[in-house]
């Protein structure tokens, strides 16, 4: 009488095709294994969280996208204490979704503080009344000695707004030249990121500060400027300051300090900016 041959469990069935591979398809089956078992697992995880799956072809798609928009960024190589940002090339005729910050990683309101007559004042020839520091720079070839005076209270403003909000230098002038004079005032790194000429717009033959492409809530931003020309494309978001030159008296960063210090009050900026206008007017 014939022996029926035993059965095999899948299990048996596996085991006996494991033994007939050569050692590196072992090793590739096994990799396989944990490999998918990993996969299942990620899968079930993103489930449970309500993320679905990319397809392939989504993948591909999302990748062309990302890829397009990198196209119209242009990074710039800052000096060692520079941050990078980037700088959009304007066109009039087309509009442009790009921005001239990176996204903000501190859930923070934004400065913006121009330089020149606000913050500091400098000249190419050497001030009778001194000078804080000097920068030697070349501009269209031309070696050039600059003599900087800072405002009394930058370095006190600087410190104090550092904790509590983003600031950031936008500048009409040159790079060339700004972020010299940046390397020497921000040496705590105070200032996170740096805007410059390249980053205004050209609007009837005057630079403007356009706070619409810095990539900030307008509800949660203040620009301060000397010249009104700068911000106009959003005055309501804007402090006139007096210019500076070399009134070691002077007391506007003070009084700039003293507003920050009560916008607390305010979620919207704007709000605080029209009662501090308000508050001036009164005591006039």
């Amino acid at each position: 009488m014939k022996k029926k041959a035993p059965t095999k469990s899948i299990k048996d069935i596996n085991r006996r095709r494991w033994r007939r591979k050569t050692p590196i398809k072992n090793v590739v089956a096994a990799s396989y294994v944990v490999l998918s078992s990993i996969d299942c697992r990620i899968s079930k995880l993103l489930t449970k969280m309500g993320i679905t799956r990319l397809s392939s072809n989504q993948k591909r798609n999302i990748y062309k996208i990302l890829k397009k928009i990198t196209r119209h960024f242009n990074f710039h190589q800052e000096s060692s204490l520079d941050t990078v940002c980037n700088t959009l090339l304007f066109d009039d005729n087309e509009s442009t979704t790009t921005t001239l910050l990176p996204p903000s990683i501190l859930n923070r309101k934004t400065i913006f503080l121009d330089l020149d007559e606000t913050l500091i004042h400098s000249t190419t020839s050497r001030p009778p009344d001194g000078f804080d520091f000097v920068i030697r720079t070349v501009i269209d070839e031309t070696p050039m000695d600059f003599y900087v005076v800072k405002r009394p209270g930058i370095d006190e403003l600087l410190e104090s707004l550092a904790s509590r909000f983003e600031i950031v230098v936008f500048t009409a002038a040159l790079k060339e030249y700004a972020s010299l004079v940046l390397d020497r005032l921000d040496k705590n790194r105070f200032i996170s990121h740096r805007l410059y000429r390249d980053s205004c717009r050209k609007i009837d033959g005057k630079l403007v500060k356009d706070l619409a492409l810095v990539g900030r809530d307008l509800k949660s931003v203040v620009i301060v400027d000397d010249n009104p020309v700068s911000f106009s494309n959003q005055p309501e978001n804007a402090i006139l300051i007096k210019p500076f030159v070399d009134d070691i008296f002077d007391r506007e960063l003070w009084k700039l300090r003293r507003f920050f210090d009560g916008s607390d009050c305010f979620d919207d900026m704007r709000d605080a900016i029209k009662f501090h206008v308000a508050e001036i007017e009164r005591r006039r």
